[in-house]
């Protein structure tokens, strides 16, 4: 890497190329080879450098994540229904992180080792660093003021239902999900429980 050029990048152009590189030694390497060192090589800048935004390993990942969430982070599906905004959001979700599955399972499971948190934690950071809201919960929204869903039936659970499903058989099966399958979860379970009774 040309050490002039990257000699230059400052402020939030840095802090993305770090980050960035910081992803792909996670998925390259495993997260055994998540160093400092490592990703401030892949980054062509100095640890100091690394460490003057991270203090330590554990900061670095949870940024990395973060920023992975970001950038993979599906638009709002807005089709009219509310069963085809749930159905295309899932199938949005699967195609940004269904291939990562495996590599998030492993991860996970390391990273609560080192350091007690778990993705939940990670999550929550991440929605309250950037501010942004569940797509699930805007999706909801316009399905009230449809009449498509009952907002007193959606408590915090039922909200996150659909994905909690969808999470579950992607660590199940560490595969994409079928879309026979996620219709099956929009349908089966999650419509059943939001829409307004008879």
């Amino acid at each position: 890497m040309d050490l002039e050029k990257t000699s230059r990048r400052r402020g939030p152009e840095l802090d993305d190329a770090i980050l960035s590189a910081a992803w792909d030694q996670l998925v390259d390497a495993g997260y055994g080879s998540f160093t400092i060192e490592a990703v401030a090589e892949r980054a062509g800048t100095s640890r100091s450098v690394v460490y003057r935004r991270w203090p330590d390993r554990g900061a670095l990942l949870e940024a990395t994540l973060a920023a992975s969430l970001s950038r993979g982070r599906p638009s709002v599906p807005d089709t009219g229904s509310l069963r085809s905004d749930m159905i295309e959001l899932l199938r949005r979700s699967n195609a940004t992180r269904g291939r990562l599955a495996p590599l998030l399972s492993v991860l996970i499971a390391s990273y609560y080792s080192d350091y007690g948190r778990s993705f939940a934690d990670v999550r929550e950071m991440f929605l309250q660093t950037t501010g942004l809201r569940p797509a699930t919960e805007q999706i909801l929204e316009r399905a009230v003021e449809r009449g498509e869903a009952d907002p007193e039936r959606l408590s915090p659970r039922v909200k996150t239902v659909a994905f909690d499903l969808f999470r579950h058989e992607l660590m199940m099966t560490m595969h994409e999900v079928g879309d026979a399958v996620i219709e099956a979860i929009v349908d089966e379970v999650f419509l059943p429980l939001v829409t307004p009774r008879s």
